[in-house]
């Protein structure tokens, strides 16, 4: 068996493993830094699959690739997949190669949550959405076909039933919620924001699971928890991810919610780190969690490939998310649970923030339409033992 050494191996082919190899290279301009990544594409600005290259025709896809392996030297091996570390001996296995390392870096990230449809359409009408692979297929059944069901009112479901709609494709979006977006948002702004979609011309079906359909070379049929069906030429899921942690398991480091790491994001074995969606790090402001966002991937990742380059520096980064559709855009640091007692300030009819509280402390910032308030958002979160209701009416402006 082929044994490959690198100063630094990074596991996961993402925005972490680009922002990981430079950050090393802020420290060590010349160790060997090795990439496997069972992606069929090098590291690539994720946001932009469900944003920009639907709405903005400047954003080309020669602006999509990192340019990692140019500009970090990186040795980047594509469709390859990890299969066991072995931290005792400080090596990686990977489709029948071994790949030795002094420091590693677990960034594995995430896999799309499936739809319950049996598929018989070989993969060409049903798809999750994670990869730019994903994004191609998708695009290309914008163009073949009338009418895509999206299923997941989330982030991701939600910013592709605005770019299909915008697109000219007959949309429907199916979700579990009563209103889209009242998972997360006020009442009023979850009806507000469903209006936005409704008004685009995107079906809404609302309350109801997918639990079974099938798909073949004619469309797809998706079987609903209450007894309807929806059809449509073929179907879209952004349905979250279940979080890639049986490599780390098998190889004995400490789990919760993901690979437990501490502040300067160092595993619970030697030589060994994590970033990005698969790491539960010790946020500064909002204690323990995992961040499945594109802020923390890019912070995280430059933090955690300057430590294994030897910078010993806490994560201190409290990062945020953001979403765009139909010409809003909104950020949050912290939680947003609609769950939560809110205090709503309106600045105006289009623009505005709410605060999301936890037993009288704010746990959580929304910025509709507020842009450069993100450090602001991040103070009051660092205040919120002093901070009083009376106190947040007027403080982001």
């Amino acid at each position: 068996m082929t044994t490959t050494h690198f100063d630094y191996l990074i596991v996961g082919g993402g925005m972490v493993a680009d922002t990981a190899a430079r950050g090393i290279r802020e420290i060590d301009r010349d160790g060997s830094i090795g990439i496997l990544s069972d992606d069929v594409d090098e590291p690539y600005t994720r946001p932009a699959l469900s944003k920009k290259l639907w709405t903005d025709d400047e954003f080309t896809w020669d602006k999509v690739p990192l340019g990692t392996a140019d500009d970090t030297g990186a040795d980047i091996r594509l469709r390859t997949r990890a299969t066991a570390i072995r931290p005792d001996a400080h090596e990686v296995d990977a489709d029948g190669e071994t790949f030795a390392y002094g420091k590693l870096l677990v960034a594995t990230g995430g896999k799309p949550v499936p739809l319950p449809v049996e598929d018989r359409s070989n993969g060409e009408r049903v798809l999750s959405f994670r990869t730019a692979e994903d994004y191609r297929r998708l695009r290309s059944l914008a163009q073949d076909v009338e009418r895509i069901a999206v299923v997941g009112g989330g982030y991701i479901g939600s910013e592709l039933a605005a770019a299909l709609v915008q697109n000219g494709v007959d949309t429907v979006l199916v979700h579990t919620g009563a209103v889209l977006g009242d998972a997360v948002f006020p009442v009023a702004l979850a009806e507000r924001f469903e209006k936005l979609f409704r008004d685009a011309g995107v079906e809404i079906v609302a309350g109801s699971k997918v639990e079974g359909g099938e798909a073949d070379a004619a469309g797809v049929r998706l079987s609903l928890e209450n007894g309807d069906e929806v059809r449509a030429d073929a179907v879209v899921s952004g349905l979250g991810i279940d979080v890639a942690t049986d490599l780390a398991e098998g190889a004995g480091l400490k789990i919760d919610d993901g690979v437990v790491v501490d502040a300067q994001l160092r595993s619970s074995a030697d030589d060994i780190w994590a970033a990005g969606d698969v790491a539960s790090y010790p946020d500064r402001l909002l204690g323990r969690r995992r961040v499945e966002h594109v802020d923390n991937a890019n912070a995280q990742g430059t933090a955690a490939g300057r430590n294994l380059a030897g910078a010993a520096e806490s994560y201190t980064h409290t990062p945020y998310y953001y979403s765009a559709v139909f010409g809003i855009r909104y950020e949050a640091v912290g939680t947003l649970d609609a769950e939560l007692e809110t205090v709503e300030d309106w600045i105006d009819t289009e623009r505005g923030v709410v605060y999301y509280l936890d037993d009288g402390r704010v746990v959580g910032v929304l910025l509709w339409n507020v842009e450069e308030a993100r450090d602001a958002a991040r103070a009051v979160l660092a205040d919120a033992d002093t901070l009083r209701r009376d106190d947040l009416v007027g403080r982001i402006r």
